[in-house]
């Protein structure tokens, strides 16, 4: 299948935030062999400002805001777009249904969910748990059906195309220094990842000397209060900032970085799509094991432990791959 010009691609994730920044390559890649492509992606509320991030996807489409009309006005929606095909990469069975009776022409989605049958005309073979591919080339097993093969993962960074939509608040900005490392430690997760744990968080800051580096911790308003008791029994010269930015704010703070140490969660992801210095923390246990998790990017980098928690991995070990980073 080759596409014409100007094609209009709907790309759907409507889930979480490292999810989405690992499917982004893919609007990369397709412009790579289709220059005049349009690309839409379909995506939620907060995890749009990643996407608007991004410079390969030229419409971003709230999920949520478009649930609010009726069906009938829904797929309405859909048809005045003028899709020419969807790419269900997260699959959803509301929004299957949706593209199907819009009548998007090419609709692709995987064989192991079974409304995708009565709701797809490109079916692919994919089984995310048993493979051994990256979550970012999974992603990409998608487009076989448009003669575009499964890029090498060292080929993946250079598609993201990623850059802040939005500015550092002037107060934050502050912080960042031009004289020492700017780190940033990011210990929650949201669930979203296996959590090294604070502990050893405090023991990597007593390990990183203070005059080189400008320690940061960040995290959601709901994980300052878990963090809140550890936080006052840190050094003076580690920097609190929890809960202080929305996610446009927290992406350009990340950006203006010098590296970021976190586990399997979108924090992690988004350092590693914006370029800056990226250490993530994982388990050995499929599915969630760095083969499939690892972030992605020119300086990311990853420490894998030896069972399905991360407790064999030292604050020494961390401190050891941090102490190699470059401002």
């Amino acid at each position: 299948m080759t596409l014409p010009a100007k094609t209009h691609i709907l790309i759907s994730r409507t889930d979480a935030i490292g999810d989405v920044v690992l499917t982004l390559p893919m609007c990369g890649y397709i412009k790579s062999v289709y220059p005049n492509a349009v690309i839409s992606f379909l995506g939620r509320t907060y995890t749009g400002p990643v996407i608007k991030a991004c410079a390969m996807v030229d419409h971003f489409i709230n999920y949520d805001e478009m649930q609010k009309l009726p069906e009938p006005e829904m797929i309405r929606y859909l048809q005045d777009k003028n899709i020419d095909i969807v790419l269900h990469v997260f699959p959803n069975k509301h929004v299957a249904k949706l593209a199907r009776k819009a009548r998007i022409k090419t609709r692709i989605g995987t064989t192991n969910r079974p409304y995708h049958w009565l709701t797809c005309n490109k079916l692919v073979k994919l089984s995310r748990k048993k493979s051994n591919l990256h979550e970012a080339q999974l992603n990409m097993v998608l487009l076989r059906p448009l003669n575009m093969a499964v890029p090498e993962l060292a080929e993946i960074p250079k598609y993201y195309q990623f850059k802040p939509a939005a500015e550092v608040p002037a107060q934050l900005k502050q912080i960042l220094t031009t004289d020492k490392f700017n780190l940033i430690l990011h210990p929650k997760s949201h669930g979203s990842g296996v959590e090294w744990g604070i502990n050893n968080f405090a023991g990597l800051i007593d390990l990183l000397p203070a005059e080189r580096f400008n320690i940061i911790i960040t995290g959601s308003e709901k994980e300052k209060d878990l963090l809140n008791n550890w936080l006052k029994q840190q050094p003076e010269h580690v920097i609190d900032v929890t809960g202080q930015m929305n996610l446009d704010e927290f992406i350009a703070f990340i950006h203006s970085a010098d590296g970021l140490v976190a586990s399997g969660t979108g924090p992690l992801h988004i350092a590693a799509a914006c370029g800056i210095n990226t250490l993530g923390l994982f388990p050995n246990t499929r599915p969630i094991h760095p083969q499939r998790w690892a972030p992605l990017g020119l300086k990311a980098n990853f420490i894998e432990s030896d069972s399905g928690s991360l407790q064999s991995i030292t604050p020494e070990m961390v401190a050891q791959k941090i102490n190699q980073w470059k401002k």
